[in-house]
C-alpha cells in the first residue's frame, strides 16, 4: 500500500535546493534555476518544445487517517504544539476528513483541460500538491517520464508573499532537484510560474459577480447600507514586509483586487481588508484585525448587516467554509449582524479563461511579470534557528 503521507520520490535527505555556493536569497533566482539556468524568455516558444501546464497545489487529506499526517507535513519544522493540530484536525473531522480542496482543483484542472481544447491548445495539464498526494515530487517525475521537456506552473494563490508566490517557486525547486539526484531518472523539464493573477479580468469579474450576488441575498432592508468586508489568508507581518520586490506586496495586491471588485459590483461603496485563518503563535506579530474582531468592532459601531468575499483565496476550501461559514457566521449571528458570504472565483469560466489568456501570454513571449521572473531576494524570509531551510 502507498504512504500517501510523504512522496514516493522525494528529496534526498540532507540535499538542499539551493546550490553550495550561494545563499537563498542571492542570484541566480529560484526563477532562474527552475528554467535551466537563464531568465524566463522574452521570446515565443520554441517549435515543437513539449509543454505541459502543471496546476500546483496546497493539497489536502481524503480521509480521517490522513489528517494528521496532513497537517504535520503542512507545519514540519515550525513548532506548532501537538494540541494545536489537533485543534486544527477537528475542523477536518467535522467533514469527515476530507478537504474539499483536492475535488476543487480536479474541477479546475478538467476546467482548463476543456478551456484548452476549446481554444485549440494541445497541451496537457498535469496536477501536484506540497502538502499531500499526488505529490509535486512525484508528478515532475511523471512529466520527465511523459517527455515534458517545459512545464508552465500556475499556483493556486493569485498573490506576492513568501506563501503565496515564493513556495511554489521552492516546491517547483524541490520536485526539480530531487529528480536530478536519482541518475536512473529521465531528465526532467524547465519550468516557469505563471505571474500572479490578482488583476485577471476574468478573476475580477468572478469575485464581483459573487460579491454581487451576496449583496442581492441580504433583506432589503439592509442591503444598500451592509458593509463590505474582503478577507485573505492572515500572515506574519515579518513575511508581509518582505513580500514582492519592494515588500508590502501581498497587501497591496489585495486591495487592489478587492477594490476592483467593489468598483464592479457596487460602484462607490466602502470596504474593509481583514484576515482569517491565522496559526502562528501569539508571540509571534500577524496581519490584523482577525474577521471576527472586525465584526464585533462594526457591531458597535452599529452596523446592522456585512457581506464578507474572501478575495484572498480561488476556491471554496476548507478555510474558507470553517473560518467563515461556521465561525464568522456564527459570529456574525451572536452580534445581531446579517451576515452574508460571497463566494470564490472556482471554476468561474471567466476565470479559467484569464488563466488561459495567461499561459498563452508567456508562450508567446514577452516581459516576464512578477511571478515569474521574481528577483532572488523576492519574498525570502529567513528560517528560525531549528527549521530546515528548503529555499
Amino acid at each position: 500500500m502507498t504512504d500517501l503521507a510523504r512522496p514516493r520520490h522525494p528529496l534526498p535527505a540532507g540535499t538542499s535546493i539551493t546550490p553550495p555556493d550561494q545563499q537563498p536569497d542571492q542570484s541566480p533566482s529560484l526563477a532562474v534555476r527552475n528554467n535551466g539556468g537563464v531568465e524566463p524568455s522574452r521570446a515565443p516558444a520554441p517549435a515543437g518544445r513539449r509543454e505541459a501546464l502543471l496546476v500546483l497545489g496546497f493539497g489536502g487529506p481524503e480521509g480521517t487517517d490522513d489528517v494528521m499526517p496532513f497537517l504535520e507535513n503542512v507545519t514540519r519544522g515550525r513548532g506548532i504544539p501537538r494540541e494545536r493540530l489537533e485543534a486544527v484536525a477537528e475542523h477536518y473531522h467535522h467533514f469527515g476528513g476530507v478537504s474539499p480542496i483536492n475535488e476543487q482543483n480536479k474541477a479546475l484542472v478538467a476546467a482548463l483541460e476543456a478551456e484548452l481544447a476549446a481554444a485549440g491548445i494541445d497541451l496537457p495539464v498535469y496536477w501536484g500538491n506540497r502538502n499531500w498526494a499526488p505529490y509535486v515530487e512525484d508528478v515532475w517525475r511523471q512529466m520527465a517520464e511523459d517527455g515534458v521537456e517545459h512545464a508552465y506552473v500556475l499556483a493556486t494563490s493569485a498573490y506576492a508573499s513568501f506563501s503565496g508566490c515564493r513556495q511554489y517557486h521552492e516546491d517547483v525547486a524541490r520536485a526539480r532537484v530531487a529528480l536530478e539526484s536519482d541518475p536512473s531518472a529521465p531528465a526532467g523539464p524547465t519550468a516557469e510560474k505563471l505571474p500572479h493573477y490578482f488583476d485577471a479580468p476574468g478573476f475580477v469579474q468572478a469575485n464581483a459577480e459573487a460579491l454581487a450576488a451576496a449583496i442581492a441575498a441580504l433583506p432589503a432592508g439592509v442591503r444598500d447600507t451592509a458593509r463590505l468586508v474582503a478577507t485573505a489568508h492572515s500572515i506574519p507581518n515579518a513575511m508581509a514586509s518582505v513580500a514582492g520586490p519592494q515588500g508590502g506586496a501581498y497587501e497591496a495586491e489585495l486591495l487592489q483586487a478587492a477594490q476592483l471588485a467593489v468598483d464592479a459590483a457596487a460602484p462607490g461603496r466602502p470596504f474593509d481588508l481583514v484576515w482569517q485563518s491565522r496559526s502562528g503563535p501569539p508571540s509571534v506579530p500577524w496581519l490584523e484585525p482577525d474577521v471576527n474582531d472586525h465584526l464585533k468592532a462594526l457591531a458597535e459601531q452599529g452596523e446592522k448587516a456585512v457581506v464578507v468575499f474572501p478575495v484572498g483565496f480561488i476556491s471554496d476550501h476548507l478555510e474558507v467554509i470553517w473560518d467563515l461559514d461556521n465561525e464568522a457566521e456564527e459570529t456574525a449571528g451572536e452580534l445581531g449582524l446579517a451576515f452574508v458570504r460571497a463566494g470564490t472565483a472556482g471554476t468561474h469560466p471567466a476565470f479559467v479563461a484569464s488563466l488561459r489568456e495567461l499561459l498563452a501570454e508567456r508562450r508567446a513571449g514577452g516581459e516576464p511579470r512578477l511571478g515569474t521572473n521574481c528577483p532572488a531576494h523576492c519574498c525570502f524570509v529567513a528560517r528560525p534557528a531549528g527549521r530546515p531551510a528548503a529555499g
